[in-house]
């Protein structure tokens, strides 16, 4: 009942912020519900004068009204240029997720709880005040007692049912956007919160994080260009993930970063080469590349270093997406809209029904006025979204590991471009793509495929004999099964034609014992004579429509 009672009071508060902001001019009253419509007009602010701020700016300011879990909705919702107009979605971008701090006694609480000590027998310094604080969790400041600084993250307490509240309700006003809102169904709003869902809730899930950067820390082991920070799973587990404290200049502070005469243009082209690496060699990719999550390690200027932290949300393809994007892009690059339709039909991210030369068309009909532009200016991962726009004419089912792609691909370029604005991002990412097919059926990576796959197929060898064994037995007992069919059905056949054939002769006995009285009868002979030939001619159509088809059951 208090459940109840709380959804209720949190509707009621999202629907005095929406009309407050005036989010009801998103809709035609005329398609809204009864009640939702009468909640509208009976709104006060609807008395006063129209809005003069633009929609998204009174999203953006709804969405900060209403918390954390409607913040970070906002920031992933940003993502999706894919759906959403663009004047959304630059203004939602510009949600910051600047959250008041937790209580540091409950920080401390939690801690305990969740690694079974007190914080002082964990580490040997613990700052309660917390360095930074985000919608899902705050970060501390400690030091282990072997002197390593560390930081250490805490989910927020009592956060899930609160973010399953607000969910639920997320859910409720997705389907009024699809049923209501004119453009509704496009947006495709029940599917955009589904992909939310999995999202903030593996982010409660620090151990998550932990796993997926101490893989990422694998794959860039003793690399120069990104540095990942070591995990300590002795002081980790789902509430709680201590980390290497790390130190570097925030990505996006360019004064700091020319004061330290760093290689910008070097910066911009190894973001780039992060990226691709991460998608191709990998395919693991840190797939929340915004600038609050990277920093520089400018300690050689001439060969600066990306920090990468927060590690949640990954991406992954699977064997075929990469060789198919990586084809994609390629085609994109020579403008060979022929090949690139067509690999949107190989690889199934358009039904197997599309006319290659209907989307060959659609695409050149895109990307041509794009590629009459200098090379600097035009942007790869707008180029994308436009692209998606155009696939999805032709019933293109968005992936969700190509929407994270994007939105990678999307922060990766706009960041090389804040570090130097002449990043020409196609001569960085051609050679490499064309380098990475190359290799990838070259007879040395054939070889590597084939004894990694090698144990698997020796494995399943002795297996073998049966398998074809019990394929061919399974052959055997279809034909025979198909056999027996078609036996049946002649049996069938050949009933019916007797049953056809014994219907003719009883007709046939029937009119010619009638034909018979009729003869014999004198009245008959006269009435038979007399009889005009229209008479003849229905009797003959009556016959004709009585006459037994082999057809007839």
């Amino acid at each position: 009942m208090s459940f109840t009672f709380s959804r209720g009071r949190r509707l009621a508060k999202i629907l005095h912020v929406a009309g407050r902001h005036r989010l009801d001019t998103f809709f035609e009253a005329d398609t809204l519900p009864p009640w939702l419509r009468l909640a509208f007009r009976l709104s006060p602010w609807r008395l006063g004068p129209a809005p003069t701020q633009g929609r998204g700016v009174r999203l953006r300011q709804a969405l900060e009204e209403l918390g954390p879990v409607f913040i970070k909705f906002g920031q992933m919702l940003s993502t999706r240029r894919d759906l959403l107009p663009p004047d959304l979605a630059d203004e939602l971008a510009k949600l910051q997720d600047d959250v008041p701090p937790f209580s540091e006694s409950q920080s401390v609480a939690i801690i305990e709880r969740a690694l079974g000590k007190p914080v002082g027998e964990l580490f040997a310094r613990f700052e309660a005040k917390p360095m930074a604080s985000a919608s899902v969790a705050q970060v501390h400041a400690a030091t282990l007692h072997s002197g390593e600084a560390v930081v250490v993250k805490v989910v927020r307490p009592d956060i899930e049912p609160v973010i399953r509240q607000d969910l639920a309700l997320l859910y409720t006003l997705a389907r009024l956007v699809d049923r209501y809102l004119p453009d509704g169904r496009r947006l495709r709003p029940v599917e955009v919160i589904a992909d939310y869902e999995i999202t903030i809730l593996d982010e409660l899930d620090l151990g998550r994080e932990a796993a997926n950067a101490s893989q990422l820390r694998r794959n860039w082991e003793d690399s120069p260009l990104v540095y990942i920070p070591q995990v300590y799973w002795d002081y980790t587990c789902r509430e709680v993930c201590t980390m290497e404290r790390i130190s570097g200049i925030p990505v996006t502070d360019m004064a700091t970063l020319r004061e330290r005469g760093v290689d910008l243009k070097l910066l911009a082209e190894r973001g780039v080469e992060i990226f691709f690496t991460q998608v191709f060699r990998d395919s693991f990719f840190h797939a929340d590349m915004h600038p609050g999550n990277i920093f520089v390690d400018a300690t050689d200027p001439a060969d600066p270093t990306y920090i990468a932290v927060d590690c949640a949300i990954i991406g992954s393809l699977s064997d075929s997406d990469q060789y198919y994007l990586a084809r994609n892009l390629l085609a994109i690059f020579h403008r060979d809209y022929h090949e690139c339709a067509q690999l949107h039909v190989e690889c199934g991210w358009v039904p197997p029904h599309t006319r290659v030369q209907d989307f060959e068309s659609a695409m050149r009909a895109v990307c041509e006025p794009v590629f009459e532009r200098p090379i600097s200016e035009i942007s790869f991962g707008q180029l994308l979204i436009y692209l998606f726009h155009t696939a999805r004419r032709f019933d293109m089912e968005v992936q969700p590991s190509l929407v994270l792609l994007q939105k990678t691909m999307l922060n990766i370029e706009g960041l090389g471009r804040v570090l130097y604005p002449a990043l020409n991002l196609w001569d960085t990412a051609q050679p490499y793509l064309e380098r990475w097919v190359t290799e990838r059926y070259s007879p040395q990576s054939m070889l590597k495929r084939l004894q990694r796959h090698a144990p698997s197929w020796l494995e399943q060898l002795p297996a073998l004999p049966d398998a074809v064994m019990d394929n061919l037995q399974q052959s055997r007992d279809t034909e025979r099964q198909l056999a027996r069919q078609q036996q049946q059905v002649k049996a069938l056949q050949a009933q019916q034609q007797r049953l056809v054939s014994r219907r003719r002769r009883h007709l046939l006995a029937a009119v010619a014992c009638a034909s018979a009285a009729l003869l014999a009868w004198p009245e008959g002979r006269q009435l038979l004579g007399d009889a005009p030939p229209v008479s003849w001619l229905l009797g003959l159509a009556a016959l004709a429509l009585a006459w037994p088809r082999n057809s007839d059951r």
